[in-house]
């Protein structure tokens, strides 16, 4: 993504990152159509390759992050039209360098989350795990206060303290989910890294918001190619960090092994091994767009509201127990997401009649 010059003041409110309003609405419906996508998808075959034989964290944990070679197509493009229209433009956008370091960071942290995600996630059902996930939207409004100072209405503290309550119910009656074969340590041990991985990724979420605030600053405006950029950096950072924890748990040589024991199949093993890194990398690039487009909480409204579609998902396609306290936690979920997103409208209500009084001011 290029960094553009901002618009000179013209007495108007200047247009959305420079951009027409058709195509900001265009990069949000894409990009928040990858990140539902990342959402459901990604999840379900993680949980897939657990339910069917595949035991290597690392593994799934180095899938999530693998798919960022799939960037270099539009980032090649990006070159390639910049270098058409100036053939001095370089190659790479993320300067200053602390730029390229803080993305770089980012994307060890990612790793990391997706660690901790790939553990828990082989020891508690993906239904459960999604509902602990929604957590992250309860870290991800908190850190988003402290380090970006988002604003924080009664709507979006109710939205977190219902999430929050509705994990809790999930902890209280944690000895009915476990699946067959998980010991009641493995199964706390999942439930914790859970709810680890949500804090984590709520703390990443606000820290590239932030990156983009710095990027900004001096009067300069970001574009979306360099969102893409960033997010192969910290895509490729993530995948080395999981890539160490590969080798050091050699699970590189058992990939072959471990396909021939799959319960699907051989072929069905690497075609689920694919997918996965597909679908994940469609969360990750939707979720640091929905960042750039709109703001970091729009991105943990979005995958706290796809939580319930995952968990279904779960127990249709994966034949998961729905339990009472998993239906009490779906609809405390709800209830949160519907506060938020009453208290965003109401929001944006007002935001909308005090820029019509100011454009009736002005002219």
């Amino acid at each position: 993504m290029d960094v553009e010059e901002a618009p000179k003041d013209t007495g108007t409110p200047p247009a959305q990152h420079g951009r027409g309003k058709a195509m900001h609405r265009l990069l949000v419906a894409l990009n928040c159509g990858m990140l539902i996508l990342g959402t459901t998808g990604g999840p379900l075959l993680s949980r897939l390759y657990f339910s069917k034989g595949g035991h290597r964290q690392w593994l799934a944990a180095w899938l999530e992050t693998g798919g960022w070679p799939l960037l270099l197509i539009p980032v090649v493009a990006s070159y390639l039209t910049r270098r058409s229209r100036d053939p001095s433009a370089p190659l790479l956008l993320t300067r200053p360098r602390w730029i390229l370091l803080a993305a770089a960071a980012l994307g060890v942290a990612t790793g990391a989350d997706d660690f901790l995600y790939a553990y828990g996630l082989s020891y508690v059902p993906v239904s459960t795990s999604a509902i602990l996930i929604s957590t992250q939207l309860a870290f991800t409004v908190l850190f988003a206060f402290l380090i970006v100072r988002q604003r924080l209405t009664a709507f979006s503290l109710n939205a977190v303290a219902l999430i929050t309550i509705g994990a809790v119910v999930l902890g209280l009656h944690a000895s009915s989910d476990r699946p067959a074969g998980v010991t009641k340590g493995q199964y706390w041990m999942g439930f914790f890294l859970s709810l680890g991985a949500a804090a984590l990724y709520g703390l990443v979420l606000p820290l590239v918001e932030l990156t983009y605030k710095r990027a900004a600053s001096g009067g300069r405006v970001l574009t979306y190619a360099l969102v893409v950029e960033m997010q192969l950096v910290m895509g490729f950072f993530a995948t080395a960090f999981c890539t160490v924890g590969m080798i050091v748990n050699n699970d590189f040589q058992a990939i072959a092994r471990e396909a021939r024991a799959f319960e699907l199949g051989e072929a069905r093993y690497y075609t689920v091994l694919v997918w996965s890194s597909i679908f994940w990398q469609f969360f990750f690039l939707g979720a640091v767009g929905v960042i750039f487009c709109v703001h970091t909480l729009l991105t943990g409204i979005l995958i706290a509201a796809f939580i319930p579609v995952t968990e279904m998902l779960g127990v249709l396609l994966l034949h998961e127990k729905f339990s009472s306290e998993k239906g009490v936690a779906l609809v405390l979920s709800l209830w949160g997401l519907a506060s938020y997103s009453y208290g965003e409208y109401a929001d944006a209500r007002a935001k909308k009649k005090k820029a019509a009084l100011w454009e009736a001011q002005a002219s």
